[in-house]
């Protein structure tokens, strides 16, 4: 932003809508955190659908969650090949998701298969939010990468609602259930885009 001709500080309204502050990141950090952050949300998505399919893979939901983990698994190779192509470093935070999100998928499988399913429908509203904020951010200046989280987002919101179907709201504790687990996963979100 530059003085105006006359000395006088440029005013709010003579910003651009998107202009950088001091300690943003810069554009292509911003890519390269979107990547990382998704890279390891599509892992973690992994390990949590690994997690519930051990406890019941061999139920009646267990051909819906092979079907639910067999996206996520396409997704994370998308968001893998990103990483390698775009040398995006990803998350050290890898190890912690792979334990924490199979005990997650695991321990919410444990408790029945409503729980399951509330712990599928918690995570994916918290990813469609957090894939909504991604492609506005983007605008029309990457059209591939935009095109390929529109297509993610397409897939968890079919996730959320195909776990809200299969009765995700009867779960035990319900609600306590859920806002747990989607706090816990923006926390995870805000980490992976950092480390």
């Amino acid at each position: 932003m530059s003085a105006r001709r006359d000395g006088a500080p440029p005013s709010a309204a003579g910003r651009q809508p998107f202009e950088r502050l001091p300690g943003d990141p810069s554009a292509a950090e911003a890519r390269a955190r979107m990547i990382r952050v998704d890279h390891a949300g599509e892992y973690g998505a992994r390990r949590i659908y690994d997690g519930q399919l051990a406890v019941l893979g061999k139920s009646s939901l267990g051909a819906q969650l092979r079907h639910m983990a067999e996206q996520e698994k396409r997704h994370f190779e998308t968001f893998d090949r990103l990483v390698r192509d775009q040398r995006v470093r990803p998350t050290i935070l890898t190890p912690l998701w792979h334990v924490a999100g199979f005990a997650l998928g695991a321990a919410t499988a444990l408790l029945g298969p409503a729980a399951a399913m509330a712990c599928t429908e918690a995570v994916e509203d918290v990813i469609e939010e957090h894939y909504e904020r991604q492609i506005a951010a983007l605008g029309p200046e990457d059209p591939a990468l935009k095109e390929t989280l529109e297509n993610c987002k397409a897939d968890e919101v079919q996730h959320r609602d195909l776990a809200r179907d299969h009765g995700a709201k009867e779960a035990p504790g319900y609600e306590i259930l859920t806002g747990a687990i989607k706090a816990g996963s923006r926390l995870a979100i805000w980490l992976s885009e950092r480390f």
